[in-house]
């Protein structure tokens, strides 16, 4: 079986950083819009959690700001019923300027 998601959306949100232990944690949230619209002629949106760790956290916390387009690949988890699910990134490239893939190692 395998779990990979891509996802390309804004950030909608100054990105937080959270440490535990010796470790930062990085969440954001990427709006997406539907290709399609609804029952009232409108485009929807979708508002996706992402977490990023360790160098490609940092990088993004330094390089992206709320509105930059971008393009995600990771994993969906959901650990217990009733959580919300979130996407954890593997990899994060800048699509709204000239900055290059980040991969995380």
């Amino acid at each position: 079986m395998s779990n990979n998601v891509v996802l390309i959306g804004r950030i909608n949100n100054d990105i937080e950083k959270i440490e535990i232990d010796d470790t930062a944690i990085y969440k954001l949230m990427i709006n997406i819009s539907r290709n399609f619209k609804n029952r009232n002629g409108e485009y929807e949106t979708d508002i996706i959690p992402i977490e990023l760790m360790n160098n490609i956290g940092s990088k993004v916390f330094e390089y992206c700001n709320k509105n930059d387009l971008i393009a995600v690949r990771g994993r969906i988890e959901c650990k217990e019923k009733g959580n919300p699910i979130k996407v954890i990134a593997e990899r994060i490239t800048f699509l709204s300027n000239n900055r290059n893939l980040i991969n995380q190692k």
